[in-house]
């Protein structure tokens, strides 16, 4: 993965510097990703696909011959990233992407996003901390959530087995890409 995320900051014409102050990360951060020496989480692959104006998919390598309106479960490998395992749900190189996600206990810390575009996500197993603004709602599975991915938003699993889920995002561009990742900000307020 690492020659595809350099290749792909070449693509997009981004210096270093201006790819990592974009997707919320350091230079020096960045460059270890693009070098193999880290491992990107499902968080950062999706603020540089943004920033990149590709998918999560692409950046990972992975390409499909046609644009298939079906995928097949067994077809999809996982990927592990920073503690999450995810699976691509939907066909690369669409408007929306759909991951299955399962993100682990305590993986997310503080990170909050805030970027153009929209999300839902459905909970399949497990419990889920979703911090959208300045309330915390509770989910359990069987619970959705679709909100507007300019509110500053985190999500976290509650339990030590982590959290499975289906997540669906915009890959909404715009002229304040730059803005797609916010600094870390504490959330207050809870409703369940």
């Amino acid at each position: 993965m690492a020659p595809q995320l350099r290749a792909l900051r070449r693509r997009a014409s981004l210096t270093l510097e201006a790819a990592a102050r974009a997707a919320g990360l350091s230079p020096a951060h960045l460059s270890r990703l693009e070098t193999g020496q880290r491992q990107p989480s499902l968080p950062m692959l999706l603020a540089l696909a943004r920033v990149y104006g590709t998918t999560v998919s692409e950046l990972l390598g992975e390409t499909v011959a046609d644009r298939d309106a079906v995928v097949r479960g067994a077809a999809m490998e996982p990927t592990a990233a920073g503690g999450w395992t995810y699976w691509p749900a939907g066909a690369p190189g669409r408007g929306m992407q759909a991951l299955r996600v399962h993100a682990p206990y305590g993986s997310q810390g503080d990170i909050v996003r805030v970027h153009p575009g929209e999300e839902w996500l459905y909970v399949l197993k497990g419990r889920l901390r979703l911090s959208l603004g300045d309330t915390t709602h509770r989910l359990g599975p069987g619970d959705s959530a679709h909100f507007d991915s300019l509110t500053p938003h985190r999500i976290a699993a509650q339990d030590q087995d982590g959290v499975d889920l289906l997540f669906v995002h915009t890959l909404l561009q715009s002229p304040t890409a730059a803005l797609c990742l916010g600094p870390a900000t504490h959330l207050t307020g809870e409703t369940s």
